[in-house]
C-alpha cells in the first residue's frame, strides 16, 4: 500500500480499511453513486450490532441526479459552509435515530440506540471504504428543517447528515482552510490518552 496524507500512520497493526478511511470535503461531481452501490452499503448498515436487535436506525437517500429535489432540500438544511462543498457530492443521507424501544414515545431519547446508529454508520462507513467511496458526516445541519424535509416522523430523531461519492480535487473547494484540510496527514490521539488499565489514569501497557 503507498502511503499518501490520508492513510493513517497507526503505532500498531490494524485493517488497511482503517488505514484508508477518511473524510473528504472534496468530491468528484463527475463520478455518481449508482443504486446498487448504496444498496450494499445499507447492507453493511444492516448488520451492525444492536440492542434486542432493535435495529433503531433509518437512512434518508438523496440522490443529486435521481431525486433532485429531495437532495436540494436536504442540502439547504445544511449550515452555508457546508453547502459550499456538499453540493458536489452525488449523494446526502439523513441518519435518523428511534427515539424509544417501541417508537411510540418521544418523551426521552433511549440513550443507547444512537450508540447502535453509530455503529450501523460505522459498518456502513467501512464497506464504503473498500468500494472506493469516500463518505463526510456532519452534525452542522439543522435538525428539524432536515427532519421536515425528509418527512421524518416525531418518533425518530435526526442526528447526521453524510454526504456519501468519489473523492475529488481539494482545489475545487472555496475555502482555504478547507483545501489545506484535505491535504494534512490525519492525526489521532496516543492510545495511552484514551485506554487506563482497570482505573481511570492508570497507563495501560
Amino acid at each position: 500500500m503507498v502511503w499518501h496524507p490520508k492513510t493513517a500512520r497507526t503505532d500498531h497493526e490494524v485493517l488497511d480499511l482503517i488505514e484508508r478511511r477518511w473524510s473528504p470535503r472534496a468530491f468528484d461531481p463527475a463520478k455518481d453513486v449508482s443504486q446498487a452501490e448504496l444498496f450494499r452499503l445499507f447492507e453493511a448498515a444492516r448488520w451492525a450490532p444492536s440492542a434486542s436487535n432493535e435495529q433503531p436506525w433509518r437512512f434518508i437517500a438523496a440522490s443529486r441526479h435521481r431525486s433532485p429535489e429531495a437532495f436540494a432540500a436536504l442540502l439547504l438544511s445544511l449550515k452555508a459552509k457546508n453547502r459550499l462543498w456538499a453540493e458536489a457530492a452525488p449523494v446526502l443521507v439523513l441518519v435518523a435515530v428511534q427515539n424509544s424501544p417501541g417508537g411510540e414515545s418521544t418523551a426521552s431519547a433511549r440513550a443507547g440506540a444512537w450508540y447502535d446508529a453509530g455503529l450501523a454508520v460505522g459498518f456502513l462507513t467501512l464497506q464504503a471504504t473498500e468500494m472506493g467511496l469516500s463518505i463526510r458526516q456532519m452534525e452542522g445541519f439543522d435538525a428539524s428543517q432536515a427532519g421536515e424535509a425528509c418527512a421524518v416522523p416525531a418518533a425518530f430523531a435526526p442526528a447526521v447528515v453524510m454526504a456519501i461519492g468519489y473523492a475529488g480535487d481539494p482545489d475545487t473547494l472555496s475555502i482555504e482552510s478547507h483545501r489545506s484540510s484535505e491535504r494534512q496527514p490525519r492525526s489521532r490521539r496516543p492510545v495511552a490518552d484514551i485506554v487506563f488499565d482497570g482505573v481511570w489514569d492508570k497507563r495501560f501497557s
